[in-house]
Order: structure tokens, then sequence, then C-alpha cells
């Protein structure tokens, strides 16, 4: 990436502001910090003082705010969309996810795993902002809230500075305003912080780009390893036979959202993307790779 840009850790991962004046990356950065901290506090699993803790604590009918709202909001709208195989009802704590990944140990312990209670249980009032959880139903966020913290950052920089700008949060590129001559070129692999020769490099000029995969944020469990996608339909880690799968879509929050979706649907993953007309790059377990929808060779 060839426009000034800064980067700094964040919820397990790297987050990456990129600008094209380089005279609006520092206004651009804090933005992006105030957002993430923002989102942090309306709905991190990994705090016991986030307000969706406290709401699940309630039991019964809670109004929120406006921030907890939104990602509610979106994080139902997503589950209908992808019909309920992106779910904030699964529990990755249960696989022994259930605090900052590097702060997990050499072996978590062992937990009972079941399918996720639904997000259909889940009682919303958007109009009212009034949340119900049913007793023991978890809300996790984490599947959308770093999409949805992606594309705020990117679209309130921009209104702020004027300046064409980049979000990227752990490897979730959202943008906004004019690119650089020839666009943002993003590279796509398996690991975002550390590329690897020969990883594709694309252009995008508008909305996002989201890369899901089961080759990080991985632990042991059971002396086995696992990852943090589950399938809602088990509790367990999903394994539809991708290893990664990228998707381009109007805003970091539909990539994000098609292709989580996609490593879990498993064999029919390429032609529901395909279906959906959104471009797409799926890698399976064993390297091999598929595009669809225009996907750029």
């Amino acid at each position: 990436m060839t426009s000034p840009s800064v980067r700094f850790p964040r919820w397990g991962g790297t987050v990456v502001v990129a600008t094209v004046d380089e005279a609006a990356l520092p206004a651009a950065v804090r933005v992006t910090r105030s957002v993430l901290s923002t989102v942090d506090r309306a709905a991190s699993r990994f705090r016991d003082d986030s307000e969706v803790r406290r709401v699940e604590a309630a039991g019964d009918w809670r109004p929120v705010g406006a921030v907890l709202a939104e990602l509610v909001t979106a994080a139902l709208r997503v589950a209908a969309a992808t019909d309920g195989l992106v779910d904030p009802t699964v529990s990755v704590a249960d696989l022994g996810y259930d605090r900052d990944i590097a702060a997990l140990p050499p072996e978590v312990p062992t937990r009972p795993v079941r399918p996720a209670p639904g997000w259909t249980r889940i009682g919303w009032r958007p109009a009212e902002r009034l949340l119900r959880l049913p007793s023991g139903v978890r809300l996790d966020l984490g599947a959308t809230a770093k999409a949805v913290a992606a594309d705020w950052a990117a679209q309130r920089a921009h209104r702020r500075t004027g300046a064409g700008t980049l979000v990227a949060v752990g490897g979730d590129v959202s943008v906004a305003g004019g690119g650089p001559v020839g666009g943002w070129r993003v590279e796509v692999g398996d690991d975002h912080e550390r590329p690897a020769a020969g990883d594709p490099v694309v252009a995008i000029t508008g909305g996002g780009l989201a890369t899901s995969g089961v080759t990080r944020r991985r632990w042991r469990r059971d002396g086995v390893t696992v990852h943090h996608i589950v399938d809602p339909r088990t509790g367990r880690c999903a394994d539809g036979g991708w290893r990664t799968v990228t998707v381009a879509a109007a805003s970091c929050l539909d990539a994000n959202a098609a292709s989580t979706a996609a490593i879990v649907r498993g064999a029919d993953a390429a032609g529901w993307l395909a279906a959906q007309r959104l471009p797409a790059r799926l890698v399976d377990l064993g390297g091999r790779v598929t595009t669809v929808a225009g996907w750029p060779a």
C-alpha cells in the first residue's frame, strides 16, 4: 500500500488506517481509535463492564444505547441474510475462546459444546431500542462488530477530513471517498499480518473487502487445534473444507457476513456466492483456488 498509513494492534490483530492526503492521516487515526473504543465498550465479549454483558445479566427487556442498538440491528440483519449461518448467539467461549486470543493458555479447559440457541430467540424492538435475551443466551457480536467498526471508521474519517480513507480491522477492509489512482491495493491471503510470497493483490475503489479463514485465531482444546469460526448448527468449529474465503461487497459488513457464511456453508459456498453476485476467492484446505462472480484473475 503506497498511500500514507498507520498501523497499530487492536482486538488480537492489526488495524491499518490509510488516507490519500497525508495531512488527513492523524485525524483519520484519531477517528478510528475512537470508533474502536466505542464499539468495544458497547459490545466486547471479553469485558465484564461492556453494555452487552450488562443487558445479558438483566434477563428482561432493557433499553440499550445507540451504538449497541446499531450493532444488534446489523447482527440480526446478517443472521437473516445468511439463513442463520452467522448467528450472534454462537458461543466461542464454549470452545475456550473467552479472553483475548493472546491471553489464552496453551491448552484450554474442556467445556460442553452445544448448538447455538438461535438468533430468532433474541427479543429486539429497534424503534424503542429495547433488547431482551432469554436466560442462558449470550450475544457474541464479534462476527459483525469488527466489520461495522471498519465501515464506521472509514466513513467518519472521510467526513471529518474530506480525504479518501481506508480502514482495515484485522484484515477486513472498508474504504470511503476517492482512492488513489488505480484504487486501493490490498493483499489477499491466509494471514493479513504475515503476507506470503505469491499472495494476490487486488485493487478496490469502494465498499468493503473481507477475508474469513481458519488458519488464524487458533488454540488447543482437548488436545485438538480449534479455530474461531463456529457452525451454529453444532456449536463446533466449521469444517466445510475452506481454508480462506475473501469477498468484495458494498460494505465491509456485507463482505464479512458473506465470507463467514461461506466458511460455514462448505461445499456449496462457491455457488451460493455466485448466485449472490459477490466477487469472491475461495481457497480449500489443499490450497486450490476457486473464484466466482468476476473476481479478477
